[in-house]
């Protein structure tokens, strides 16, 4: 369970990291398209308009690669909460086990007449009550 858990949390960090480097190509891009745009705003106060014309289906590449990183992103973040959902989940699992079921192994091999389901409703309503 344990190897488990770190697994889970190295592949968490694995991912923070595709994100982190993503983000930096975003951050590229970015800079990228300000630039063209720059030479853009140049090419039209100059009036070169092959050049304009070939600019602009640049621009529209690169925003096109720009869509296509942020849907990239979008989709490690989701599954990094997916991760952390998962992480959550055992975390609680385990907790629970240690809280419920342990108690009520323990409980049934001093009671082996009673039945789990009496264990586990006694167990639920002294909780409960504390």
């Amino acid at each position: 369970m344990l190897l488990l858990k770190l697994m889970l949390l190295l592949r968490l960090l694995l991912l923070l990291l595709k994100i982190l480097l993503l983000l930096q190509q975003l951050l590229r891009l970015l800079l990228l398209l300000l630039l063209l745009l720059l030479l853009l705003l140049l090419l039209l106060l100059t009036q070169q308009l092959l050049l304009l014309q070939l600019l602009i289906l640049l621009l529209l590449i690169l925003l096109l690669l720009l869509l296509l990183l942020l849907l990239l992103l979008l989709l490690l973040l989701l599954l990094l909460l997916l991760l952390l959902l998962l992480l959550l989940n055992a975390a609680i699992f385990t907790y629970a086990e240690k809280v419920t079921i342990t108690p009520c192994l323990q409980i049934k091999k001093l009671l082996p007449h009673r039945s789990t389901h009496d264990i586990f409703s006694t167990l639920s309503r002294r909780s409960l009550d504390a």
